[in-house]
């Protein structure tokens, strides 16, 4: 019985540290998670941590919107205050003769309340508001730039996991070929057809194979991770992308269509607008500050002893008072003179921004779309290359098993025909990419 429990305390802290050990290690899940490429944007949408930055950038702009149009609502405070007054010496005689001594009451207290509602500033709180509503709506353009830049983002990483997924079909079909081939050469080496030599470059072809199939697994991982910390998903999850994306191709419409449909939806030219509008309104707020303000007050107070008013009396009174208060600032005409300058100056340099911006959008739009067809020119290339790659494989395999061509044909053939697979699915996948980037480049995305 000792003995056991002896066994059980030397046990127990190798028990603990296993048990350590494996909560550290990685949670692994072995089922791939297949999601479509519109399944990756909302789930990046939901938990994107960019995209929720700019969500409470939104929630805060709706916030000093809604702050600003509180102001329109009156003042009112309320006020109370206790005070100890000292005795209050009289010299009638001067500084230096003993003074009379006035009798006071030494205990004084004040309690009250006064409201203020504006009637006119020069229109300065609807400014506010508009320019608080300025800022939202830039806020929300914002949001949409943000949620497009992570859709195309997230795109771009699936589209290259697609297209790794894509070269580890390819391979693993090339490996089998060329373990099949390397089969048939083996044995016409072993009938004195063919040299060691030959056996020995088809090894090496199926080795190097084999070492990018282990690349290509490390890179499908990679960017599964990245794919997955992007749309908040366990980074530990392989995710399984649609590869028939690498075969799909989008009819492009016209560049006017994108140029029209940019100028009314692209998320830059729409932040820029607003940035023009937010200068304009305030140089608005400067020439309003030459205006004069007006609103109604009342207040009221209770207060002890009475000392406001002659003759005084040792008694709490309450006092009120409404009215009209006016003010003009009239040195606001030469101080607010270069404040206005300096404003239309940022509003004629906002202006020029925003047409810039909008001569950088048409560029942008012209070269996406450019570049789309031109990927979809590569599609069609890379297509007849694959068909003249596998006739010449066709060939070259059929000349040299009838010894008429060299080992060196032969394995350069199945590189050329493994190589015009590859460029066919990059050239549809960059297709996909171009698509993409045209579509945020419009504001679609």
């Amino acid at each position: 019985m000792c003995t056991t429990i002896r066994k059980a305390y030397v046990l127990l802290p190798f028990m603990f540290l296993t048990l350590c050990v494996t909560a550290q290690q990685p949670h692994n899940t072995t089922q791939p998670l297949h999601l479509s490429i519109e399944q990756i944007w909302e789930q990046a949408e939901l938990n994107n941590k960019r995209i929720a930055m700019s969500r409470l950038g939104v929630e805060r702009s709706k916030e000093a919107w809604k702050d600003a149009k509180a102001e329109r609502l009156p003042e009112i405070n309320a006020a109370g205050a206790y005070a100890r007054v000292t005795n209050m010496p009289i010299y009638e005689d001067g500084l230096f003769h003993t003074p009379q001594q006035f009798p006071v009451l030494h205990n004084y207290y004040k309690i009250g309340g006064e409201a203020y509602f504006n009637i006119y500033n020069g229109n300065k709180t609807s400014l506010e508001i508009k320019k608080e509503a300025t800022e939202h709506a830039i806020a929300e353009q914002q949001q949409n730039l943000t949620v497009s830049e992570v859709k195309f983002n997230a795109a771009v990483c699936y589209l290259d996991l697609a297209r790794s997924c894509r070269f580890k079909e390819l391979i693993a079909k090339d490996i089998d070929e060329q373990e099949k081939q390397l089969a048939h050469i083996r044995e016409l080496q072993k009938n004195g057809v063919v040299l060691k030599s030959d056996v020995l470059r088809a090894e090496l072809k199926l080795s190097r194979q084999q070492m990018g199939m282990v690349q290509i697994n490390n890179d499908i991982a990679i960017a599964s991770q990245k794919l997955a910390i992007m749309i908040g998903a366990d980074e530990h999850v392989l995710i399984a992308p649609d590869t028939s994306l690498a075969e799909q191709a989008v009819v492009p419409g016209t560049y006017e269509d994108y140029l029209t449909t940019a100028a009314d939806h692209a998320y830059e030219y729409k932040i820029s607008e607003g940035e023009t509008a937010l200068r304009a309104l305030s140089l608005k707020q400067v020439k309003a500050n030459v205006s004069p303000k007006v609103g109604l007050f009342a207040e009221y107070a209770w207060a002890y002893p009475q000392i406001q008013f002659y003759p005084y009396a040792g008694a709490a009174y309450g006092l009120g008072m409404y009215g009209v208060k006016a003010s003009f600032p009239i040195s606001s005409f030469y101080q607010n003179k270069h404040k206005e300058k300096m404003a239309k100056l940022q509003l004629e340099r906002q202006e020029v921004e925003h047409m810039e911006i909008g001569d950088e959008i048409r560029e942008e739009v012209n070269e996406a779309f450019l570049r789309y067809k031109e990927a979809l020119t590569r599609i069609d290339v890379a297509k007849t290359n694959v068909k003249q790659a596998a006739e010449n494989l066709r060939i070259v395999n059929n000349t040299y098993f009838n010894q008429l061509s060299l080992m060196t044909d032969l394995l350069d053939a199945d590189t050329q025909m493994l190589q015009t697979r590859f460029d066919l699915v990059s050239a549809n996948i960059a297709a996909r990419v171009r698509y993409y980037q045209l579509q945020k480049v419009i504001g679609n995305l």
